[in-house]
């Protein structure tokens, strides 16, 4: 009897923590469709009336670009950022896991101590780098790293997962005629599914969240991602329709919510399997 009791205390406490959690989502919602009277004077959460305006109002934009087209340039901004990054972190992270070279510690060392550099400190270089690449302006400066694999994050994330991953496995891909290439393609990677998507779900989230690089490389409103689209209509209007940015920040969190339920099962399984080391 005692042990159902604590069960159903756990499961009362974990009821209301989560209803807190997820109170700003439902409050966002919500405020979507009321006024700013309302919004502002009333502590009430369902608005008084239901209407859409403010989404159709707010998807216009600023009148010369609207939300499709910040929408299209988020996504022209994330996928092969995301896309490249997982490429390029597999590619490296095989090579740290499964191969010996000369100053294999030293190298990763290295790799792992930029993981403690602070943003603020490499942002101005990197900004001077770009700018004699003529890249300012451009998605080159998030695309580019993630192609060459300067994300040390993800790289030991998956140097964690190939540990964990016996060498019996390449070794009897070898003796069946295999080569390195096909033991990545071919063995390992099917088995790496849940790192790829954690590593792929941090990523996406981490770009398409991304406000202050975009700001720092980003200067043409025809190029501004959601984040800086979503800044933007604070500053164009002189009163603030606040129904109306709540609406355009529910639309842009929105894929972020479906991607991490839809691949929530890789993603806890990721998390979980990249800190074990066979």
């Amino acid at each position: 009897m005692k042990k159902k009791f604590k069960i159903s205390l756990n499961y009362i406490f974990l009821i209301i923590l989560g209803i807190v959690m997820i109170y700003p989502l439902i409050f966002l919602f919500f405020a979507c469709f009321k006024t700013n009277e309302e919004i502002f004077g009333s502590i009430a959460l369902l608005p008084r009336t239901f209407s859409f305006n403010a989404f159709v109002n707010g998807w216009k934009g600023n009148g010369q670009f609207s939300f499709t087209n910040f929408y299209v340039n988020t996504i022209q901004l994330v996928v092969p950022t995301v896309a490249f990054t997982i490429l390029s972190s597999i590619v490296v992270a095989y090579g740290f896991a499964r191969f010996e070279f000369p100053f294999k510690k030293i190298l990763f060392s290295i790799m792992i101590s930029t993981l403690m550099l602070p943003n603020a400190i490499i942002i101005i270089p990197r900004y001077i780098m770009f700018k004699n690449f003529n890249w300012i302006n451009t998605y080159y400066p998030f695309i580019v790293p993630a192609l060459f694999a300067c994300y040390p994050f993800f790289i030991f994330m998956m140097v964690q997962f190939f540990r964990g991953l016996p060498r019996e496995l390449d070794e009897s891909a070898y003796l069946d005629g295999c080569n390195s290439f096909t033991v990545l393609i071919r063995i390992l990677l099917p088995l790496c599914k849940p790192a790829i998507f954690a590593a792929g779900i941090f990523q996406f989230i981490w770009t398409w969240n991304d406000f202050f690089n975009t700001l720092v490389y980003i200067n043409s409103v025809s190029k501004f991602p959601l984040s800086l689209a979503l800044k933007m209509s604070l500053d164009n209007q002189s009163q603030i329709s606040w129904n109306q940015i709540m609406a355009m920040a529910l639309a842009s969190i929105a894929p972020l919510i479906l991607l991490f339920f839809l691949a929530q099962k890789y993603f806890v399984e990721g998390i979980a399997t990249t800190g074990l080391k066979g």
